[in-house]
């Protein structure tokens, strides 16, 4: 694991305060990497994304569903919407809470969501409250991931399946500085590899039945925000926002080249709580593990 002392809880929750703007500006509803297959517009990867996890996690209609770093509420929506489940949304941020509230209501989901603004390391849920703990691109943040885990699985009722995307630490013992780079400019405590995630997971009392290794088909989000900021004139507005704005906008080549370098990877996890009986095929995750 690389950890990156630097980063507060407080500078993660200004940074979303201040940057909901840019990223809805820069990249739309959703705040996550696209899944790319060919020169397929960004919305377009962005969601098929949400549906490639959708379906490891194997969702169905009336699954109550936890969704941890919701953001503006882009997949919250999308699984009350597109598959019925009843979600709720949890963010750090106000901005992002009062901003995914309108949304669901504007598209007419308001009463299959809910939203809370609160701390995932702190906040408490009943035991056994959701079918599916939803996570893309949030446990970046976190600062204790395996006690995180550990309430997570809590939540899970029997049977229930935590369905993750993460940003990878690479295996190379040279990856350390590159991924360094990445933590301080995007506000990671720390980045686990995949071998971390799994551990966690398993202490946790979770069983991994899938772990797919997705950064060849993610990495081509980079160049489109790259592409982006250079058109937009949003690095300009960055930069009278202040230095942690500029630092986030002039590293987007840094995380590209942390992929294809191996300093870091994308991957997808689908743990489940004992109990679960799978409509689909699972993958053999200690096949895939590096």
């Amino acid at each position: 694991m690389i950890v990156c002392p630097s980063i507060t809880k407080r500078s993660i929750r200004r940074h979303y305060e201040l940057a909901t703007p840019f990223y809805r500006l820069l990249w739309g509803r959703h705040i996550h990497h696209g899944l790319w297959e060919k020169d397929e517009s960004p919305a377009v990867a962005q969601q098929r994304l949400v549906d490639h996890l959708a379906a490891a996690a194997a969702l169905a209609p009336g699954q109550a569903v936890l969704d941890v770093g919701c953001g503006m509420g882009g997949s919250t929506i999308d699984l009350a919407r597109r598959y019925g489940c009843l979600t709720t949304g949890l963010t750090l941020s106000a901005v992002q809470r009062g901003w995914a509230a309108l949304a669901a209501r504007w598209q007419g989901v308001s009463r299959r969501t809910r939203f809370l603004q609160a701390d995932a390391e702190t906040i408490d849920f009943p035991p056994a409250s959701f079918d599916v703990v939803w996570i893309i691109e949030c446990s970046e943040h976190f600062f204790d991931k395996a006690a995180f885990f550990r309430r997570a699985a809590g939540w899970l009722r029997p049977g229930g399946r935590l369905a993750e995307c993460a940003w990878l630490a690479g295996d190379s013992a040279d990856a350390t500085r590159e991924a360094l780079l990445v933590c301080e400019a995007f506000l990671c405590p720390s980045l686990g590899t995949a071998e971390d995630y799994h551990s966690w997971l398993t202490a946790a009392g979770l069983t991994v039945r899938t772990f797919e290794d997705l950064t060849a088909r993610v990495a081509p989000t980079w160049n489109v925000c790259i592409r982006r900021v250079r058109a937009s004139g949003i690095g300009l507005l960055g930069r009278l926002a202040g230095r942690e704005m500029c630092l986030f906008l002039d590293h987007f080549a840094t995380l590209g080249n942390a992929y294809r370098s191996g300093a870091m990877r994308y991957g997808l996890f689908l743990a489940e709580k004992a109990g679960y009986r799978s409509g689909g095929a699972a993958v053999d995750t200690s096949a895939k593990r590096r």
